[in-house]
Parts: structure tokens; C-alpha cells; sequence
């Protein structure tokens, strides 16, 4: 990489080190990025594209009080002059300045087709018409005014602003989105009164924090779109502190009576930046794919404002939890990152808080007073010299007509009689005879006197850090009345609210169409669900010499626990089950099964329900359901096991006594009381097994019987009186079944 090749010689050839000349060059790229197109100045909240732009249309003299003027004049004028890209890329920023769904307070008035919300594009340049708002006045108000620094223009024939003086706290706003190199940029807009509050306590409270801030003023972002912010409100001072972080923002939603107990739902705001037309499709999508069992239909009948009406599949559904899975499934819930990642003097990028973006601009605002205050200083000095000599010559005008009249050089000898600067004497020179009346002169002698004033009260400022921050408080008060909530455009959108409490509700079920299944499991561990509840199961096929070994009823909201060898109890949603017509597929596909494991027993999971689990060394222990639902595929290790011992049973735990019975054919029955309870571990033992293993146990009531099963598949049920000789303790050996169970194949029914 480092050698360097010889050209086969030839004049003006130089020889360049290759890895050099890719990090010389992709450096200059990659800061060309970051400054000149990705980020925004902390000052202004803008990037060059949009500055160009406004200031573009300041020179066409776009005021808002002004005619629209054709956006190919404007994008042909800031091209040429300004930006040397692309039309259509400065004519895409050009519209993203104008569309209310975009910008929180639009910096330029379109007129004609200028997009949707639905993410349609606007017509051609050629077409629309635009002008500036207020707030890109605000942006541009005393450029003129020696305010800010101008820079060459890319081919040197004009000067444009490197920052606008921005009277308007525009990068919070606003806010920005950006992708350079290495780094990125994203800060949703605010409510600009918010803002000003927040500015006006930074002035009077220098070293406030972020925390406070966002405490006492800034309540969030404000969207342009409304919609609802769901986040703790400790998440978003965290974000506003640190500059990074996130927000979750939801649709706004009604629910609206039709009469006789139907209903439909109606979104009146979507999430910011999110295209309706896309939501739509999207929800039409997940309808036809059968994701949304609660929804019946989506129409869209929005006119200028949004208005997306749903409607339930029945009246019996729950408005709340059908909202809570199409929040889930599709963008009426969307994220909104935080980074505010910015140009801080409009050079150094680097992610600041709320306290320290407000900070930047307050500074800005300083230094744009201090700047424009010396600038009107320099008018009236220059003014006040020329009304000196003029007021001079009004004590002896006749001298003055005199020396015009009879010298060859007046000016030489004005200055020379009057004690005048050339200023002075060119100003006199230049003079009409009818201003050389005597009203004139008071006018003169006002004005002097008016500018004097003037210019000690601009030095006073100059000279005090508290009357510049109280002239900058005025001007921001003056901000936050134009913008205040009480405005249209001022009036916060987007509202904070805690989310409806879902901790009860299975949503997970509320997205799945409930449907009765029936679960098979064979003898070498593949999978499937038959819909409805099959009872005769003689007809199933499977595959090569493979069998019938579990099968239960079940729903398809339902999840299923199984049990592997090796004490691992592991979860299936019975939704993803493969269907009835083919084989099924493997446990092991599904989950992460340990070599020379096998599935040993299966059951639906029941909500707050208890089982029994054991091994075939005669362990075991009841265990609450819940506690072995498995959140991934690895499961969990439920049942500790010693030596060669596997496990082998899991059933439910319904009733007053347990049947346990071994290889030997011993059972034994005793009471469920004497069994302890955990959510894991070995256990204690159920029977005293010996040399043999444990097969199968079951939970009952004794009242109602043990109900077992005959090899042929006949069910039967044994009586208390019948049990009588089995009933013993947890341990003991039990006695052998063969008199009252000759044909004893499992228990159950």
C-alpha cells in the first residue's frame, strides 16, 4: 500500500504515495460533508442549502408582505449564484422549507402544488410560487446591518452570510435531519414559545441545566403533525441532557359512536414524518395478511386534515387493545431519535444538551446587538460630522455663498475658513439653496440633538452586559408573543400522556386469530396443529415408521410448554405451529435442543396454573406455570437431574392427591400436600424406586377418581374405595397394580 511506483517517465508527472493521497483527499471529503451539507449551525439551525436559500430570496426581495415570485427564478438565482448543485436538490430543500407537515414554522410560503402528507411530490419549479414567511424575517432581519460575516460565493463575484443573525431560536424549532460522514444528525422540533421561556430564564440564570429546563419549560417536542409522546418523563430529560435519546410518538384516536352499540375509530393525527399513504397501504397490508384479527376494515377519508377510520371486527372488541397491536404491528406508533450533533461556532461538530444549544444562540444574539449596535454607531458618527459642518455654516451663510461663488476651489477654502473635515465640505457643497431656509436649520439642530442622544445610549449598551441582555430579553419576549400559545401556529400540538395500562392484557394473543387447534406430537419429535378439535386421530399419517405420541386440544392463541430429557422446559407459540397437511416439523427447529435430548411430554400452557415435573429417578416437585414460560429459544432448565436420570413427566397439577407408578408396574397415591412447591431445582422424591424408573404420575381429585387408560384405549376411572390399598406417603414403595389394573397403559383420560 505504501510503495511508491515510477511512472514511465514523461514531464509534469508527479509521483504520489497512494495511501496518503486516498487520506488526504477522503479527509477533504468527509469535512466538506460535515460543514457544508450533513449539520446545522448551532446559531441559526441551518445548513448552507438553507441559507443560500433565504438569503437568495432576500435579494429577489421576497418579503412576506410581498407578490410570490416563480421557484425557477429563486432555484435559478441561488445556483448560479450561491450553490453549485443540483436544481432539483435545491428545489427539494426549497420545498421541505414550505410544507406545514415538515417544518413546525415554515420559512417559506409556497403557492401551488407543493406535496402532501400523504407523500405525494410537489409539481415542478416551474410552477409553484413562493416568498418568505415571518420566521425566515426574523432569520434574516439586520443582515444588512454589518451583523454577521459574508464569505466569497463559490466563483468570487459575491458575498454571501456565513451565519444569518437568526432573531429566531430556529434549530430547536425547527429542528434538523442529516447524514454526514461518520456522524449523523436528527432533532425533532419544539414549541418556539417554549423555547423563548426557556431562553429568558437561561439570561437571568446563566448555569442552568437541562434538567431544569425541561422540568419547568420545554415539555418535549412539538410536532408539526400533533400526534401523542408516550416516554417517562425521566427518558426525556435523560435525552435533553446528554443530546441523545429518543422519542415514541403515537396517532391520536378517538373513538366514535355510530349507534346501537357500533363504533368505529377515528385517527385524527399520525406520527411526524411518517407519509399517510404509506400508513395506509401498510395497514392494509397486515389486514389482508390476517395480522390484525380485531380490525375489519381501514379507510382513509381525510380531506385537508387527517381523518383514518378503522373498524373493529365486532362491537365486542376492546377499542384500547385493538389500538395497542396496530401500535405494535404499523407506524401510528413511530420512533423519533435525538442527536443533537451540531456545528457549535459553525465549525466544531459535537452532540450538546438543550442547555447548551439555547446558550449557543443566546450568544449569537449577543454578538448579532453588539455587531448591529457598532454599525448604527458608525451611521451616526458619520452623520453627526456631517451635521456639524452644516450647522457651521448656518451661523455665516452669506460667507459661505461668497466663497462658492468667488473662489475657483470652494471646498479648500471652506475647509480651510470653517475648520470643515472634506465630509463636511462636500456635504455643504452638496446642499440645495431651498434646504438653506431657517426651518431647515431647526430641523438640523433636532436631529443633532436626536442623534447625540442616540449614540450615548448605543455606548451606554456597549458598555453594559446587563443593558444588552435586557435588550435581548426584550426581542425575545417579542418572539414569544408573535409565536405564543395563543397564536394558531404557536399553540402546542403534540401532547404528553402516559400510554393505557396493557400489563394485564395479552396483546400477543389479542394479534392472533383465535382459532381451536389440536396439537400432535410424535414419538421422534416433529410438530404440527390440526384446526378444530379432532377426536378420532386413527386416520393421521407420519412420516416412515414415526407414531402418535402427544396430542391435546388447544387454541391458536395458546403457547405450548415442552419438556425435553434433560429437564429443559421450553415454549411454542401455538400460532407458529405448522398446519395439518403435511408431516409437520421438527421440535429441534424450533428451539435450541441439546444433543442426544428428546421431547418427553407436552401441554398448553394455563395462566396462574400449577404442574407437576419429575424425573425417571423418582424426583420431582410442583412448579407454578408461569415460571417455565421461556422468552427465547434456548428455554429453561427446570428439573436438576443426577447420573443417567431423565425426565419424564409433566402434567397439570389439578387436584387434592398424586398417582406416581414405576417399570415395575408399582403405584403408589398420596396426598399433593406433601409435595413442595419451586420454580426449579431436583426436588423431592415422589417414590422410592429402586432399581426401576419412574414412567408417569398424575395429579387428581380423589373425590372424583383417577382416571387411567387400557392398552386397547378404553378409559376408566379407579374410586376412592378402589384406591384404597395404593394411598400411602411421598416415598414409600407403593404396591403392584396388577388385580384392579390389569391393562394399565398411562393415567389419564
Amino acid at each position: 500500500m505504501g510503495q511508491i511506483f515510477e511512472p514511465p517517465g514523461g514531464d509534469g508527472i508527479e509521483s504520489v504515495e497512494l495511501k496518503s493521497a486516498l487520506e488526504e483527499r477522503y479527509f477533504a471529503y468527509a469535512l466538506s460533508t460535515i460543514t457544508q451539507r450533513a449539520l446545522p449551525d448551532a446559531r441559526d439551525g441551518l445548513k448552507p442549502v438553507h441559507r443560500r436559500i433565504l438569503y437568495g430570496m432576500r435579494l429577489l426581495r421576497l418579503d412576506p408582505n410581498t407578490a410570490h415570485k416563480k421557484c425557477a427564478k429563486i432555484v435559478g438565482d441561488v445556483m448560479g449564484d450561491f450553490h453549485p448543485h443540483g436544481d432539483q436538490a435545491i428545489y427539494d430543500a426549497l420545498v421541505r422549507l414550505s410544507q406545514d407537515f415538515a417544518q413546525r414554522y415554515p420559512l417559506v410560503d409556497g403557492q401551488g402544488n407543493f406535496g402532501n402528507i400523504d407523500g405525494d411530490g410537489p409539481a415542478a419549479y416551474r410552477y409553484t410560487e413562493a416568498r418568505l414567511t415571518e420566521v425566515a424575517r426574523l432569520l434574516l432581519d439586520g443582515i444588512d446591518e454589518d451583523t454577521v460575516d459574508f464569505r466569497p460565493s463559490y466563483n468570487g463575484e459575491k458575498e454571501e452570510p456565513v451565519v444569518l443573525p437568526a432573531a429566531f431560536p430556529n434549530l430547536l424549532a425547527n429542528g434538523s435531519q442529516g447524514i454526514a460522514v461518520g456522524m449523523a444528525t436528527s432533532i425533532p422540533p419544539h414549541n418556539a414559545a417554549e423555547l423563548c421561556d426557556a431562553a429568558l430564564y437561561l439570561i437571568g440564570h446563566r448555569e442552568a441545566t437541562s434538567e431544569q429546563l425541561v422540568e419547568t419549560f420545554v415539555q418535549g417536542p412539538d410536532f408539526p403533525t400533533g400526534g401523542i409522546l408516550v416516554d417517562s418523563r425521566a427518558s426525556i430529560v435523560e435525552a435533553y441532557r446528554t443530546g441523545r435519546g429518543a422519542f415514541r410518538v403515537r396517532a391520536r384516536w378517538a373513538k366514535e359512536d355510530l349507534g346501537r352499540g357500533t363504533w368505529t375509530i377515528v385517527v385524527t393525527e399520525i406520527p411526524y414524518g411518517v407519509p399517510k399513504g404509506r400508513l395506509i397501504e401498510k395497514l392494509a397490508e397486515l389486514l389482508q395478511e390476517k395480522k390484525l384479527p380485531l380490525l375489519a376494515d381501514v379507510r382513509d377519508e381525510s380531506a385537508e386534515d387527517v381523518r383514518i377510520v378503522l373498524e373493529p371486527r365486532s362491537r365486542s372488541v376492546d377499542p384500547v387493545i385493538l389500538m395497542e397491536s396496530l401500535f405494535r404491528l404499523s407506524e401510528l406508533e413511530s420512533r423519533v431519535s435525538l442527536n443533537m450533533n451540531v456545528l457549535v461556532g459553525g465549525q466544531v461538530p459535537r452532540v450538546i444538551g438543550l442547555a447548551e444549544a439555547l446558550r449557543e444562540w443566546l450568544d449569537h444574539r449577543r454578538t448579532v446587538l453588539q455587531r448591529r449596535s457598532r454599525y448604527r454607531l458608525g451611521q451616526i458618527e458619520r452623520r453627526l460630522e456631517i451635521l456639524g459642518g452644516l450647522l457651521i455654516v448656518y451661523l455665516d451663510l452669506d460667507e459661505v455663498i461668497r466663497i462658492i461663488r468667488e473662489e475657483d476651489e470652494a471646498k479648500p477654502a471652506l475647509m480651510a475658513r470653517f475648520s470643515l473635515t472634506e465630509i463636511q465640505a462636500n456635504a455643504i457643497l452638496d446642499t440645495r439653496l431651498r434646504a438653506l431656509r431657517k426651518l431647515e436649520e431647526m430641523e438640523l439642530k433636532r436631529e443633532f440633538t436626536d442623534l447625540t442622544a442616540e449614540k450615548e445610549g448605543i455606548e451606554s449598551l456597549l458598555g453594559s452586559d446587563a443593558l444588552q441582555w435586557k435588550t435581548i430579553t426584550g426581542q425575545i419576549r417579542q418572539v414569544k408573543k408573535t409565536f405564543g400559545p395563543e397564536t394558531k401556529i404557536g399553540r402546542r400540538r403534540t401532547t404528553l400522556e402516559n400510554p393505557p395500562d396493557t400489563a394485564g392484557i395479552d396483546l400477543t394473543a389479542a394479534l392472533v386469530e383465535r382459532e381451536p387447534i389440536t396439537v400432535i406430537v410424535s414419538a421422534k419429535g416433529w410438530i404440527r396443529a390440526l384446526k378444530g378439535h379432532v377426536a378420532d386421530l386413527s386416520g393421521i399419517a407420519f412420516k416412515g415408521d414415526d407414531s402418535l405420541k402427544i396430542a391435546f386440544p388447544s387454541e391458536t392463541t395458546a403457547k405450548v410448554l415442552v419438556l425435553a430429557s434433560n429437564g429443559k422446559v421450553y415454549t411454542l407459540d401455538a400460532s407458529k405451529l405448522p398446519g395439518g397437511r403435511g408431516f409437520g416439523d421438527p421440535i429441534r427447529l424450533m428451539v435450541d435442543l441439546d444433543d442426544g435430548t428428546e421431547i418427553v411430554a407436552a401441554l398448553p400452557y394455563q395462566p396462574e396454573g400449577k404442574l407437576l415435573i419429575a424425573g425417571s429417578d423418582g424426583r420431582g416437585f410442583l412448579a407454578p406455570a408461569d415460571a417455565l414460560v421461556a422468552n427465547t429459544r434456548k428455554g429453561k432448565s427446570i428439573l436438576g437431574l443426577d447420573g443417567s436420570a431423565t425426565a419424564t413427566v409433566l402434567v397439570p397439577a389439578n387436584g387434592d392427591h398424586v398417582a406416581v407408578c414405576n417399570s415395575d408396574r408399582l403405584l403408589l397415591v398420596f396426598p399433593a400436600s406433601e409435595l413442595p412447591e419451586l420454580s426449579r431445582g431436583k426436588g423431592m422424591r415422589l417414590q422410592r424406586c429402586r432399581t426401576a424408573s419412574l414412567t408417569d404420575a398424575c395429579v387428581f381429585a380423589m373425590a372424583e377418581g383417577l382416571p387411567w387408560r387400557e392398552t386397547g384405549g378404553v378409559s376408566r376411572l379407579a374410586n376412592a374405595g378402589v384406591l384404597e390399598r395404593w394411598v400411602g406417603h411421598r416415598a414409600d414403595v407403593g404396591a403392584l397394580m396388577t388385580r384392579s389394573f390389569p391393562k394399565f397403559e398411562r393415567f389419564g383420560k
